[in-house]
């Protein structure tokens, strides 16, 4: 590393907030009062942060471009940009406009506290500030972010890190449960054909028609999730797990004709051309869906839940339109 780059020396080395062994979540801490910054890279860095620094707003803008941190610590008074302008600034790239902010300020006045909230702050601290508190905040605002990733950003479903949380919380508490897998047929044909803006409105609507009959058929303590894609994910109770796969594929079979223009759904199909580039036909959408279930089996992992259903689902697809099948097997 070269001595004449000031900015990758002040991150490598320990008095300069470089990047340290710890938990995912990485902050960058802005502010112009060394000590005070100083101060805040000791306290993050003790409670299990990567932490870097920086002294001015550029400065900022670059390494969060550069770096992309979980969470920007910004001060708000500092000369030239101050923290309001950076705000904006890392909202308005899409490099830096997830990244989660914090403004720390001298003032508690409210028209600051909005200005703030305004330019794109997740949350606001007042100095001089109560350490605890401060970690608090910190854990609080990246634990929202977080879960925000967990989510899937087309359908609002809970996405692949939920999913996995929540299968494996079933299988340490010994619960029966099953999981139902889920995914469309002939869905690429149909992105093909129509375009992605049309496929992103079918798995939206797929995923309101899932979480309407999870919910109908399967209870207030039904788990929908959106794996990504056209994939799909129930956790249900064993014993209603035929009836909410009875139930989704009649409501899906109802509502798939409508994904097409006219002449398409009067028709049956849509000509795609395969690699060769010979037309190849492909019929209305349908739903397979594999079932994993305790009522056969214990699972001691979740791969291994999601590997049985996902084989079940696959198995499913052999038949053509809408099918659903559970795995009997005993081991």
């Amino acid at each position: 590393m070269s001595d004449d780059n000031p900015q990758e020396r002040r991150r490598s080395e320990g008095t300069g907030g470089a990047p340290r062994r710890g938990p995912e979540e990485s902050v960058l801490v802005v502010d112009d009062d060394p000590i005070i910054a100083r101060l805040l890279e000791i306290e993050l860095i003790s409670a299990g942060y990567q932490v870097a620094l920086a002294s001015t707003g550029e400065e900022a803008l670059s390494m969060a471009q550069e770096h992309r941190p979980d969470l920007v610590l910004l001060d708000v008074m500092m000369p030239g940009m101050d923290g309001f302008e950076v705000a904006r600034l890392l909202r308005a790239d899409p490099r830096t406009v997830a990244v989660s902010i914090i403004m720390l300020t001298a003032t508690g006045l409210s028209a600051s506290r909005l200005e703030g909230l305004s330019a794109g702050a997740d949350d606001y601290i007042v100095k001089p500030f109560d350490t605890p508190e401060l970690l608090a905040r910190v854990k609080g605002v990246l634990r929202r972010a977080k879960e925000m990733r967990a989510q899937s950003p087309l359908t609002g479903l809970p996405g692949y890190v939920k999913i996995e949380e929540e299968i494996e919380q079933h299988i340490k508490n010994g619960d029966d449960f099953a999981v139902l897998y889920a995914d469309l047929d002939h869905f690429k044909a149909y992105n093909e054909y129509y375009g992605f803006v049309r496929g992103d409105d079918v798995l939206r609507a797929t995923g309101r028609i899932i979480l309407d009959v999870g919910t109908g058929e399967g209870g207030p303590e039904v788990f929908i999730g959106h794996v990504g894609g056209d994939d799909f994910v129930l956790v249900t109770k064993p014993d209603l797990a035929p009836a909410v796969c009875d139930r989704l594929i009649e409501r899906f079979d109802a509502e798939a004709p409508d994904f097409y223009e006219p002449e398409d759904r009067d028709r049956g199909y849509v000509e795609v051309e395969n690699r060769r580039g010979d037309l190849q036909r492909f019929p209305v959408l349908s739903i397979s869906i594999g079932v994993a279930s305790t009522a056969r089996r214990k699972f001691t992992h979740y791969a291994e839940v999601v590997a049985v259903a996902a084989e079940m689902k696959e198995f499913t697809k052999r038949t053509p339109g809408s099918v659903w099948a559970v795995d009997r097997r005993t081991s």
